[in-house]
């Protein structure tokens, strides 16, 4: 019994001398200077938003920052989970992307409907309490520490004053602690080694909870929440995978088909006139017949070309290149490919950059276009084309001035494996499309 108790007692007496005690007194300043300022930003907002919005002429412009709150919610929940893994080592996966609607409405309803931005708000309401209680455990330590440095400040640089130090204790009862001679600086050190020892306790203990919270609120979203996402993903491949056969059988009917069929005529008409001594028609058919047979393998690879275009089994940075070279806008390609994505990313990345030079092309009026791929340490490739055009991409309609091009089809088709695109189009320009993909689908 007398072993377990020293055992004990060594163990909570040892705490602030351990690794993870510093780790968490980092933690509950970083954090709790977070969580005070973050809770602070979004309840104002949030109230503002909210009380603004109730009136009718100040609708839009609650909601407005309704969604702002929000937006910034998932940032400071960013910022939480970076600190949760670089200060405490608990890594806490990120939430479900936001996938922006079509059209204004839309997307302000889905940011509106955005739940892991509603839960990254309560979880800064409830840190709250949460950094308060951080800030104290930080305090304590901090006192805890001048207190015990008492008797050396004594020695050092109080020999002979008349004047009392003050011991500090972060207590809200049992008043202050006067030390006027070395003797009295004993009973301030041992204050100072149980706020020490009491503030590394109090910080593992609201760590943990904070962790707990950190998991819940801020991190994948729940099984439901997940299920939905993956019903509305399956969907979007389902409808992509479906309108991709329509487009192959079009290609195929329109184009491959119809060359064969006037191939093989002409060949039969051909047949026919091999008996008759009019050598000039059948020339002329069987030259008719060859450009079939040309226009018609041209079709076939051109349809090859767009299940799957041979340059990427070159990788794809390579593809990107031939892509570039045959830009009627001169375009460079800048690479750095670490780890190579697996074949379904690198054909949705090739695809989203051929669709957006396409857009680049008709629409922009630009005289350069850059497109820049890279992989980053979070195992995500972003691919980024920009052009120096007049700009006014709408990321909705998906083109300049709104004529219609396609970047509400790419945000489909990359949101079928968790990706995300952005557009940054200012009227006048320069306009800068990012896609994100994970490595892995």
């Amino acid at each position: 019994m007398e072993e377990e108790i020293r055992r004990v007692a060594g163990l909570i007496l040892e705490a602030p001398l351990t690794r993870r005690s510093r780790r968490d007194l980092l933690y509950c300043g970083l954090g709790g200077l977070a969580g005070l300022v973050g809770f602070w930003i979004l309840v104002v907002l949030l109230a503002v938003g909210l009380t603004v919005s109730v009136s009718v002429l100040g609708t839009v412009v609650g909601l407005l920052l309704i969604t702002l709150t929000l937006r910034l919610s998932r940032r400071l929940g960013s910022l939480h989970r970076r600190l949760s893994s670089r200060v405490l080592g608990q890594h806490v996966a990120a939430p479900q992307r936001f996938q922006p609607g079509t059209g204004v409405l839309g997307r302000l309803d889905r940011r509106l409907r955005d739940p892991a931005g509603w839960r990254a708000i309560w979880y800064s309401l409830v840190k709250l309490p949460v950094a308060a209680v951080q800030v104290y455990a930080l305090a304590l330590t901090v006192c805890g520490l001048v207190d015990l440095s008492y008797p050396l400040v004594w020695v050092l640089f109080r020999r002979g004053s008349s004047s009392p130090l003050v011991a500090l204790q972060p207590l809200a009862f049992g008043g202050s602690i006067e030390v006027y001679s070395w003797p009295g600086t004993i009973p301030a050190a041992l204050l100072g080694a149980a706020c020490v020892v009491a503030g590394a306790w109090v910080a593992r203990g609201i760590n943990a909870g904070d962790s707990a919270l950190v998991r819940r609120l801020l991190g994948p979203a729940s099984m439901a929440e997940r299920v939905s996402e993956l019903e509305r993903t399956r969907t979007l491949a389902v409808e992509d995978a479906a309108a991709a056969l329509r487009r192959v059988e079009r290609d195929l009917h329109d184009g491959a088909q119809m060359r064969l069929a006037a191939l093989a005529m002409n060949l039969g008409m051909a047949r026919e006139k091999l008996d008759d001594t009019d050598h000039a028609t059948v020339r002329e058919l069987l030259d008719a017949a060859h450009r079939n047979a040309v226009d018609a393998l041209a079709d076939l690879r051109d349809l090859a070309r767009g299940i799957h275009p041979p340059a990427l089994d070159n990788g794809l940075a390579s593809a990107l290149a031939t892509l570039a070279a045959s830009s009627a806008i001169p375009a460079t390609v800048t690479a750095d490919i670490g780890t190579r994505p697996a074949p379904a990313i690198e054909t949705i990345a090739y695809f989203c950059a051929a669709e957006l030079i396409a857009n680049a092309t008709k629409h922009s009026y630009a005289d350069q276009i850059k497109i820049k791929i890279r992989t980053e340490r979070a195992r995500v490739l972003r691919l980024e084309v920009s052009d120096d055009g007049v700009g006014g991409a709408d990321a909705a309609l998906g083109s300049t001035q709104a004529a219609g091009s396609g970047l509400a089809g790419l945000a489909q088709r990359v949101s079928t494996v968790d990706g995300r695109i952005d557009v940054s189009s200012p009227a006048g320009g320069p306009t800068t499309v990012s896609v994100e993909l994970p490595l892995r689908a």
